[in-house]
């Protein structure tokens, strides 16, 4: 395949997430342990919720009709015959001219269809109210059912299970969830200059880097990492990995992908099954070596070695393809996004996407996004932006002034 035939970002991500067909099986897992991942199927109500007519408010359950009229000019008076304690029914049922206190979450004793706030209340007698204002039926009450009625969905299918889904959950006494499988993702780097992070790198040697960075984003995306090491610019090293890799749902394999006479990734990637190798080449800055492949099924993604480029590439093709794989769309429906103000000229070639990273700002009022440059083997530049931008194939950059929507980093 020619690395100078370059594709746009768009014609790329169509052509690869089109080609992926693998979407990750269900199963099943304990509430507690269900945070973050995605619902499989509808999950059904195993009762009605509440499963009781409960008070919305602290004050006093009444029969609606005796408080038609009341003003504080013309109180309704009212009999309190009891104190529903918390957590348990009232053994007095309510009738005309009666009322009794209850608390927030207090099951409504029989006969009671409506709640008066105490602020709407005076003590008259000791065993006496004043209803200063009137209650229509059913005010002040979460009737039964009334948040989720017994074999609804609690949940639709395709759902992530936040802190609200989890209580949602806990509320119902659902024990069990069925969840999208996390995808399993091996991670494999390569380059001779490259030693493990918990060594001292010889001369001529860094740290490598990009295997922590993309075991932090596999995990924030629902997927689950697995590092499969480090290996030199040696084609059996990294045929041998990228051969283990394909016994998992996805291959992350960084560096070995520029032209030249090293690159070694493309043409091994190729070897591992069909169709092999889809795209060499992306019209993007950072992050033109990108390769897009499936081998047998299984999606193969080259990163570029350099961090940022890394990074870049695993957002605009990597996060969507594991939402995809989860049953998600590709894209979410809403971004964290800030609408700014660019401090700086950009450039930009003609036909080429550039993702720029910006620094945020607030002055005079206003939200500003200043161009963090630095070169895409920089990691600095990273933790520096608070967001990036996305200049468009047709256009050539961004004048210093222009309103500019930047998707601010996880």
């Amino acid at each position: 395949m020619d690395f100078f035939t370059l594709k746009s970002v768009e014609e790329a991500r169509v052509e690869f997430l089109g080609a992926v067909t693998r979407r990750m099986p269900a199963e099943r897992v304990a509430r507690e342990e269900a945070l973050g991942r995605i619902t499989a199927a509808p999950v059904p109500a195993p009762e009605d919720l509440p499963p009781f007519p409960r008070s919305s408010v602290d004050g006093y359950a009444v029969l609606s009709a005796d408080t038609f009229g009341a003003s504080e000019g013309l109180p309704a008076y009212l009999t309190v015959t009891a104190e529903i304690p918390m957590g348990q029914v009232s053994a007095v049922p309510l009738h005309p001219g009666e009322a009794q206190k209850i608390a927030t979450g207090g099951a409504l004793p029989g006969g009671a269809d409506a709640v008066v706030m105490v602020e709407h209340t005076e003590q008259s007698a000791p065993d006496e109210i004043a209803v200063l204002r009137p209650v229509s039926p059913g005010e002040n009450v979460m009737q039964r059912g009334e948040d989720c009625r017994a074999g609804e969905p609690l949940l639709p299918a395709g759902r992530m299970i936040r802190a609200q889904e989890a209580a949602l959950l806990a509320h119902a006494g659902v024990r069990e969830v069925d969840v999208v499988r996390r995808p399993r993702v091996a991670i494999i780097s390569t380059g001779d200059e490259l030693v493990p992070p918990e060594e001292a790198p010889g001369p001529g040697q860094i740290r490598e880097s990009n295997g922590q960075a993309m075991r932090a984003l596999v995990l924030r995306d629902g997927g689950e990492p697995h590092y499969l090491g480090l290996a030199r610019d040696d084609e059996q090293e990294i045929l041998s990995l990228l051969r283990q890799g394909l016994a998992y749902d996805l291959v992350l394999i960084s560096g070995g992908s520029s032209v030249g006479a090293r690159d070694l990734t493309s043409r091994l990637i190729d070897q591992l099954g069909s169709p092999g190798v889809l795209v060499h080449g992306v019209q993007l800055k950072p992050g033109k070596p990108t390769i897009l492949a499936v081998c047998d099924g299984v999606p193969v993604v080259g990163l570029p070695g350099h961090p940022v480029s890394a990074q870049v590439v695993y957002g605009l093709f990597v996060a969507p393809l594991l939402r995809q794989m989860q049953g998600l769309p590709p894209e979410p429906e809403f971004r964290p996004t800030v609408r700014a103000r660019l401090t700086k000229n950009v450039a930009s070639a003609a036909g080429r996407t550039d993702v720029v990273r910006v620094r945020l700002f607030r002055k005079d009022g206003e939200v500003w996004a200043e161009p963090v440059h630095g070169k895409s083997g920089l990691i600095s530049t990273l933790v520096r932006a608070d967001g990036f931008l996305i200049i468009p194939s047709a256009r050539e950059g961004l004048l210093a002034g222009d309103t500019v929507e930047v998707e601010v980093l996880a």
